[in-house]
């Protein structure tokens, strides 16, 4: 994982020094130069099936056991600064993301998905360091979880590359504060292994986090956290 996210103000120290360029280059000239096109938000590929006839239909218990994430995957978040009535897109995303998802036949029973906050980077290094340090206090919460709190049951069987679209309830925690949220997910099977992809829309101020305004420039006080899942069987 459009306005974002978890970091919500990891902006403002990027803000703070790359402020004055912006002030004089003008606001559109940091959204397209310094700040430049962002990686779009993140949705599944499906993988070509091998050409050998098969319908690409699985038999649903197949599925059952645990699975976990695996190297591909990534999380982190999206954000909207308005500068100078100009909205500038950030994006923020680490690959130190760790899952584990229980699923039985169709359902998926139990999940719970950590990320390294600390790690977190933007286009800016100084953006993050403020995010680390001052926004989301990473000395003492250096991770964000999600738990699915309730079951998820795909509409139908899978077949090899058939991307499907799930709705996921669970609790988000971000800096020490936990809340429920319900996610959008795109999914798809590839041969060996999945992928799960969606954003969780947040209000920066549900998680004790004040979205930075420094008059010329200010942070939108919604956002988005993002992730991109390669799954694979435990």
């Amino acid at each position: 994982m459009q306005k974002r996210t978890i970091v919500t103000i990891s902006i403002i120290a990027g803000v703070l020094l790359l402020g004055g360029t912006a002030a004089v280059a003008g606001p559109i000239v940091y959204r397209d130069l310094i700040v430049g096109e962002q990686e779009a938000a993140p949705t599944v590929t499906a993988a070509p099936r091998a050409t050998d006839g098969a319908s690409g239909a699985i038999d649903a218990s197949d599925l059952s056991g645990e699975w976990t994430a695996t190297d591909g995957s990534y999380a982190g978040y999206r954000v909207d600064e308005v500068l100078n009535d100009t909205d500038v897109t950030v994006v923020g995303r680490t690959d130190d993301v760790t899952g584990t998802f229980t699923v039985d036949g169709l359902t998926l029973t139990a999940a719970e998905i950590t990320v390294d906050v600390a790690s977190i980077e933007t286009d800016s290094s100084s953006r993050d360091a403020y995010f680390r340090d001052m926004a989301l206090r990473t000395g003492e919460h250096p991770t964000a979880t999600f738990t699915l709190t309730g079951p998820v049951t795909a509409a139908s069987t899978p077949a090899i590359g058939e991307v499907q679209s799930v709705t996921a309830t669970g609790e988000l925690t971000i800096a020490g504060v936990t809340r429920e949220v319900t996610v959008d997910l795109e999914a798809v099977l590839n041969e060996g292994s999945g992928q799960v992809a969606g954003s969780i829309p947040i209000t920066f101020a549900d998680f004790g986090v004040e979205a930075p305004n420094l008059g010329f420039v200010s942070v939108e006080p919604e956002g988005f956290v993002e992730f991109s899942l390669v799954i694979a069987p435990a």
